[in-house]
C-alpha cells in the first residue's frame, strides 16, 4: 500500500500526534511541536526513529544535548531517556517510526495536553 507524499502530509499536519500507519511490528506517526513546546522526556521499551521535516530544536539523550534542524534524523534505541524541544520560532514538523507500535491505531491528539491526559488514563 502506498501513502502519497509523506513530506506534504507532515508539513500539513497541525496535530501534536497523528498516527498514520500501524502494522504488527511498526508504526508511523506525524507530529507538530509548537515553538517553545516539547515532546516531553520519556523512556520506552521500543526503538524510535524521527525525521525532522521543518523547524529546528534541541534533542536531549540521557542528559546530553544536541541541536537538530530540518533534514536531520534522530535514532532513539529502546530504553534511552530522551526529549525533543522546539527552540525555533515556527512549528517543528516531523514523522517518527516506532518499532513495535507505541500508540493505538488511528490515534489523534490535537495538543500535547490532550496527549498527556490520554497517557494518564
Amino acid at each position: 500500500m502506498i501513502t502519497k507524499n509523506l513530506h506534504k502530509l507532515t508539513l500539513d499536519n497541525t496535530d501534536f500526534r497523528r498516527v498514520l500507519i500501524t502494522n504488527s511490528h511498526s508504526q508511523l506517526v506525524l507530529m507538530c511541536i509548537n515553538p517553545g513546546e516539547e515532546i516531553g522526556e520519556e523512556e520506552h521499551d521500543l526503538d524510535q526513529i524521527l525525521y525532522f521535516v521543518a523547524g529546528s530544536g534541541k534533542a536531549v539523550f540521557e542528559g546530553r544535548e544536541e541541536e537538530f534542524a530540518a533534514g536531520d534524523v534522530a535514532n532513539v534505541p529502546a530504553t534511552t531517556k530522551h526529549n525533543f524541544i522546539n527552540t525555533g520560532d515556527s512549528p517543528l514538523k516531523l514523522f517518527t517510526i516506532y518499532s513495535p507500535p507505541e500508540h493505538e491505531n488511528a490515534t489523534v491528539h490535537k495538543t500535547k495536553a490532550e496527549a498527556d491526559e490520554a497517557e494518564h488514563h
